[in-house]
C-alpha cells in the first residue's frame, strides 16, 4: 500500500512538472495551415499575448532538475503537503524496518542502542542534510527551522499525543462491569481517569534529565561575547552526547526500558493479529473467532501450529495481562497436542482454547471488562509473575530468517534514501512557503515537520491507549517519554554539533526556553503522579497553542531570537 501511494504521488509530481514546462518558444517555427491572413494575424496576436504573460511570470528552478517547483502560496502549500506525505512514508519504512530488527534480535545491545538510534533517523537526517549542504547563510536559516522541528516534536508528543492518551484511555472505575457485561469493553467517560505503574513515572524522570542541556543553553542568553557563547554550546553538546551514551549503556545493564518497548511492540502485534475475542457475549467459547486466530497464527499455512508459532500466541496473550508460567509454552503444547506429533491441528487448537476458557473463572480486576485465563494462583501472585516475565533479559518476537533480515534492511534503506532525497526540497519549500505567506519559517517547521515524523507513532500510541487498561496506558505513556528523551538528546546533539563545527550564529533561545518550560511542567506532573483525570487532557491540549504563543511573545515583544 505504501509503495502504491509513493508511486502515485511521484507520478503526480512528474505530471505537474511536465505540465508546467510546456510553452511555445518561437512563433516563427509554426507551419501555415492554409487559413487566410486574418486568422494568421489573430494567431500571431494571441501568441504575442502568451509571450507577454510568460515574460511577466515568475519562474522557479526545479530541485535536482526533476522535482516540481512553485511560486504561488497555494502551489507551495500543495508541495509542502506532498513532501509531508512522502516524509511520512519514509518514516514508516524506517520504523517498520527498525521494529522488525528489534523483534528479531530482542533486547540487549541492539535494543539498548541501535533500535533507539534508528528511530531518530528521520529527524537527524533532516538536520544533517540541511546543515551540511549549502553556504553558512543557508545553514543558519535551516538551523532555525531544525531547532523548530526538535522543539515541535517534543512539545507535540507531550501535549497533543499525551492528552489523546488520557482522553481515549479514560474510564470511570465506579462503573465496573457486572457479570452480565463483563465481556464488553470499558466505555469512554469524561469523569474517569487513567492510572499508570511506577515504571512509567520513573521513565518520566529519565525524560526530565534530557532538559539539562536546554537549561545550560539558557546561559548563552546572558553572555555578550561570541567566545563565551561557543563555550556554552560546547558544554551543552558534550552533556547531551554524554546523556545519550549513558542512556544506551544503562539499558544494557538494566534492560527494563527495552523490555517495555518490546512489550509495546508486542501489544501492537496482538491488536493486529489476535484481536478477535475467544469469548462470546454470553461468556462461551467463540469457535469461529478461535478458528480465525488459528489461521493467523499458522504462518506457514500448513494447517497446523508448531511450538514456535504457539509461543507467539502465548507471548501475545501475556501482553494482554494473562498470567503465564515460565514453562507455559511446553505445558500448553502438551495440553493442545493430543496426537503427540509436535503439531497442533485446528481441532486440537479449538479444543485446547475452549478448555482454557471453560476451566478458568473470570476475574474482574480494577474494573477491567475482559476475561483472563488464570491458574489457581491469587491476583498478587499473578502480578508478580507478570513483572518477572516482563523483565526477561532476552526476548524475541520474530525468527531471524534471512528473508526477515533482508526485508528489514530494504525497508531501512528505502526509508533513509527517500528521507535524504526529500530533506533539502522539503526545507526549502517550507522556507519559500513561509516567505510567500509571511509566516516565520520557525512556526511552519515547528508544526508541519513534527506532524509528518510523529504521525505514525502517535497513531500507534493512541490506538494502544484505547484498551483502557493500566498496562496499555503505562506502555503508551512510557513510549512518549522515551521518544521525547531521544528527540531531545539526539536532536540537540546533532544540531549543536553543526552549530559549533560550522560556527553558525546562535539565534534560537526562544525555542529552547519554550521546550524547557513545557517539558518541565509535563515531566514534573508525570513524575510524581500516577493517576491522571480526564480534565488533564484538556490542559495538555491547551498547552500546545500556548507554546506557540510563548514563542511569538518572546520573539515579537521581548526581543528574544
Amino acid at each position: 500500500m505504501a509503495r502504491a501511494a509513493l508511486f502515485i504521488i511521484f507520478l503526480v509530481l512528474q505530471l505537474l512538472h511536465l505540465g508546467s514546462s510546456r510553452s511555445v518558444k518561437d512563433s516563427n517555427l509554426l507551419i501555415s495551415d492554409g487559413l487566410d491572413d486574418k486568422l494568421i494575424s489573430q494567431s500571431s496576436s494571441l501568441l504575442q499575448v502568451v509571450d507577454d504573460l510568460k515574460a511577466d511570470t515568475v519562474t522557479c528552478e526545479p530541485i535536482y532538475g526533476f522535482l516540481p517547483c512553485a511560486t504561488s502560496v497555494w502551489g507551495l502549500a500543495f508541495m509542502v503537503i506532498v513532501y509531508e506525505i512522502l516524509l511520512y512514508l519514509a518514516n514508516s519504512c524506517i520504523t517498520s524496518g527498525s521494529e522488525l530488527f528489534f523483534k528479531m534480535y530482542g533486547t540487549g545491545f541492539f535494543g539498548a542502542s541501535v533500535f533507539h538510534l534508528l528511530g531518530t533517523i528521520p529527524q537527524v537526517g533532516i538536520v544533517v542534510v540541511t546543515g551540511v549542504t549549502g553556504t553558512a547563510e543557508t545553514a543558519e536559516a535551516m538551523a532555525t527551522m531544525n531547532i523548530g522541528m526538535v522543539a515541535g516534536s517534543a512539545i507535540m508528543l507531550l501535549t497533543l499525543v499525551w492528552g489523546s492518551v488520557v482522553a481515549f484511555g479514560s474510564y470511570d472505575i465506579s462503573k465496573s462491569p457486572t457479570s452480565s457485561n463483563r465481556g464488553h469493553k470499558k466505555r469512554f467517560s469524561i469523569t474517569g481517569y487513567v492510572t499508570t505503574d511506577a515504571e512509567t513515572s520513573c521513565t518520566a524522570r529519565i525524560m526530565m534529565v534530557s532538559l539539562i542541556p536546554f537549561l545550560i543553553l539558557q546561559v548563552a542568553k546572558v553572555l555578550n561575547s561570541t567566545s563565551g557563547i561557543r563555550i556554552v554550546i560546547l558544554i551543552s553538546l558534550l552533556v547531551s552526547f554524554a546523556f545519550l551514551v549513558a542512556y544506551c549503556i544503562y539499558q544494557v545493564f538494566e534492560p527494563w526500558i527495552q523490555n517495555r518497548r518490546l512489550e509495546f511492540l508486542m501489544s501492537k502485534y496482538v491488536q493486529r493479529t489476535l484481536s478477535p475475542s475467544f469469548l462470546t457475549a454470553s461468556g462461551e467459547p467463540n469457535v469461529s473467532n478461535i478458528q480465525e486466530v488459528f489461521t493467523r497464527i499458522d504462518q506457514n499455512h500448513n494447517q497446523s501450529i508448531s511450538a514456535k508459532e504457539l509461543r507467539t500466541l502465548i507471548l501475545g496473550i501475556q501482553i494482554g495481562e494473562v498470567g503465564l508460567e515460565s514453562d507455559y509454552v511446553e505445558k500448553a503444547m502438551e495440553d493442545f497436542d493430543i496426537s503427540g506429533d509436535s503439531q497442533i491441528s485446528e481441532q486440537e487448537f479449538v479444543n485446547g482454547i475452549s478448555k482454557w476458557v471453560n476451566a478458568r473463572p473470570s476475574v474482574n480486576r480494577q474494573g477491567q471488562g475482559h476475561r483472563r485465563f488464570l491458574s489457581s494462583k491469587s491476583e498478587e501472585a499473578l502480578e508478580g509473575q507478570q513483572k518477572q516475565v516482563a523483565r526477561k533479559k532476552k526476548s524475541k518476537l520474530t525468527n531471524k530468517s534471512w528473508t526477515n533480515q533482508i526485508k528489514a534492511a530494504c525497508l531501512l534503506i528505502l526509508g533513509i534514501g527517500i528521507m535524504i532525497l526529500l530533506a533539502n526540497p522539503l526545507m526549502e519549500t517550507i522556507q519559500d512557503f513561509s516567505t510567500a505567506a509571511s509566516i516565520p519559517s520557525f512556526f511552519t517547521s515547528y508544526v508541519l515537520i513534527p506532524l509528518a515524523i510523529n504521525y505514525g507513532l502517535a497513531l500507534q500510541i493512541i490506538t494502544s491507549a484505547q484498551d483502557k487498561t493500566e498496562n496499555a496506558i503505562s506502555l503508551a505513556l512510557s513510549e512518549i517519554y522515551n521518544s521525547v528523551f531521544m528527540n531531545n538528546v539526539m536532536g540537540l546533539t546533532i544540531f549543536l554539533a553543526l552549530v559549533y563545527i560550522r560556527n553558525l550564529s546562535w539565534d534560537v533561545s526562544a525555542a529552547v526556553l519554550v521546550v524547557l518550560i513545557i517539558c518541565s511542567v509535563m515531566g514534573l506532573y508525570a513524575s510524581f503522579s500516577r493517576k491522571f483525570p480526564f480534565w488533564t487532557c484538556i490542559i495538555a491540549y491547551i498547552m500546545y497553542p500556548i507554546s506557540l504563543l510563548m514563542v511569538y511573545i518572546l520573539t515579537t515583544f521581548l526581543g528574544w531570537t
